[in-house]
């Protein structure tokens, strides 16, 4: 794992989907990838999302969007064949209810020549679950781990959604991955599909001995999160959970502050301090992508 540099600004990748989340309030850029990538960028690294968007309105206004936000698009496909990914969004007592939209752009990723070398130089890089649902983007998402450098960080954010994941592909993420990110629902999820039981803490253990990661990160929002790695347990709570407006790339923001921390040297509890007040600021704003304040890294 590519962790601790200190020597050069780290190249950090979020590959998967990219798409407008429908919110109720009005149309937000978002997909974890994207989301993960715009806060690791925010922590000084070079930043790089792998995706796809369609030659549409909505794909030239989102990369309108990340262009002015310093994101580099260099690696944003645009496919005249699929629409620009959209996702409904609906607030159950705070908490985002998704309808994603199904044979979009981010559903058709093309492998490139140019994602190859993006693969080979990367320092760490962030996947999931929800962009395998189609087979053209899986063979890419997969192509591209496989091209990775032996050192560099493979975080898992495994992003369960809707019914786009199975045992299968979990299980195969899970033995690519250093680092598994998941949240409180999730483990539970994953616990019944390898029927498992116990408390999160067990369930934790067990994913971390079960499939060698380095280290488990769960996150259980108003709880907080803790890591788990071998020997070791780091717990930390959220900085402002009374403001929260909405928690919608929260978990984003957390995994992206968290690995570039450990990039950048950090100490797992310092990188979940500084990740749990990240994603504490994500949740009093609209939208996964909010306007950061100046002068910070958190």
């Amino acid at each position: 794992m590519a962790i601790g540099l200190k020597t050069k600004v780290p190249i950090v990748v979020g590959i998967g989907e990219l798409l407008w989340d429908m919110l109720p309030d009005g149309r937000q850029p978002g997909g974890a990838p994207a989301n993960f990538a715009y806060h690791a960028a925010a922590q000084g690294t070079h930043a790089h999302i792998v995706s796809a968007v369609g030659q549409d309105p909505l794909g030239g206004e989102l990369l309108g969007f990340l262009k002015n936000k310093s994101l580099s698009t260099n690696h944003i496909a645009e496919l005249d064949s699929f629409p620009t990914g959209t996702v409904n969004v609906r607030m159950t007592n705070g908490i985002p209810v998704y309808d994603i939209v199904e044979d979009v752009a981010w559903d058709h990723i093309p492998f490139s020549r140019d994602f190859a070398k993006l693969a080979g130089k990367a320092d760490a890089v962030c996947f999931g679950t929800l962009a395998c649902r189609s087979p053209g983007s899986r063979a890419t998402i997969f192509r591209f781990l496989e091209a990775l450098r032996a050192d560099c960080l493979k975080i898992c954010d495994i992003n369960l959604r809707q019914h786009y994941y199975s045992l299968e592909l979990i299980e195969k993420m899970f033995k690519i991955a250093d680092i598994l990110k998941i949240n409180d629902d999730e483990i539970m999820t994953v616990a019944a599909l390898l029927e498992q039981t116990g408390t999160e803490n067990e369930l934790a253990r067990s994913l971390l001995d079960k499939f060698d990661f380095q280290a488990v990160v769960l996150t259980k929002g108003a709880a907080g999160a803790s890591y788990y790695s071998k020997g070791t347990t780091v717990s930390c709570k959220p900085a402002n959970p009374e403001k929260a407006v909405d928690t919608v790339g929260c978990g984003d923001a957390f995994c992206a502050v968290f690995t570039t921390g450990l990039l950048f040297g950090l100490s797992p509890r310092q990188a979940m301090q500084d990740a749990e007040r990240r994603a504490s600021f994500v949740s009093t704003q609209n939208g996964a992508m909010p306007d950061l304040p100046t002068g910070t890294l958190f």
